[in-house]
């Protein structure tokens, strides 16, 4: 009993291996990245491949095509129409939904970190929902000082925000390094619902895997700026 509670203890975000994992993850708006996502779900199957750097329809385009799932072709039409899809692979909003403090449960090779999700202003609507619903584990390498994924349950079957039940939430966001820069990135993500309304049972699987991602900056004169400041620290 003394043991667990000597591993188990209250941390401020903003020291230690936390906030150096943090600031890998608050990427500068300037660095962008081209990468090929793997979008999969019981029915089918796409891979896009996005580059900021191309025009038009050159920037998204499908390279696999397997399968039919019209929501999952929502999903993909969606993440195309965003003015910059690879801002979803920096996930720099991840200090303000910890915030202050959190609880750590150090697991040896890990550290479990049990939060509650703040909404920010990059939430939506159901974000704000789910975040007074939703148990949030983020688990961490407290040697490298980087996170290494982040989950969100559902503990029980609550009222849905559009009527019914949902039964089952969860959601994961795996996180990866980037090897030049040392930024961290989202790798790939998993959504597993079921909700219960009208006497019927729905449920959606999904997930996203970056398959491959090459990381650069907007400019010369930014990557300079960058990797100045870092030099200075």
């Amino acid at each position: 009993m003394f043991l667990a509670w000597l591993l188990t203890f209250t941390l401020a975000t903003g020291s230690g291996p936390m906030n150096s994992a943090l600031q890998a993850t608050e990427a500068p708006t300037t660095l962008r990245a081209a990468f090929t996502v793997e979008l999969q779900s019981s029915n089918a199957r796409r891979i896009y491949r996005f580059d900021p750097r191309e025009k038009g329809r050159d920037r998204w385009k499908a390279i696999v095509w397997e399968g039919e799932d019209e929501e999952l072709d929502a999903v993909a039409a969606e993440w195309a129409a965003e003015a910059a899809p690879d801002g979803r692979l920096f996930p720099d909003d991840l200090r303000a939904s910890l915030g202050p403090e959190v609880l750590v449960d150090d697991k040896g090779a890990a550290w479990k970190i049990s939060f509650h999700h703040r909404p920010n202003n990059n939430d939506g609507e159901f974000d704000v929902w789910a975040a007074e619903r939703l148990a949030a584990t983020a688990w961490l390498d407290p040697v490298g000082e980087r996170f290494l994924r982040i989950d969100y349950t559902l503990p029980k079957p609550v009222a849905g925000p559009e009527g019914g039940t949902l039964t089952r939430y969860d959601q994961s966001y795996f996180i990866r390094t980037e090897p030049r820069w040392g930024m961290s990135y989202v790798s790939g993500f998993s959504i597993d619902l079921q909700a219960r309304a009208a006497f019927r049972t729905i449920e959606r699987r999904y997930s996203a895997n970056i398959v491959k991602a090459d990381f650069f900056f907007a400019s010369n004169e930014a990557q300079q700026a960058f990797e100045s400041a870092n030099l200075t620290q």
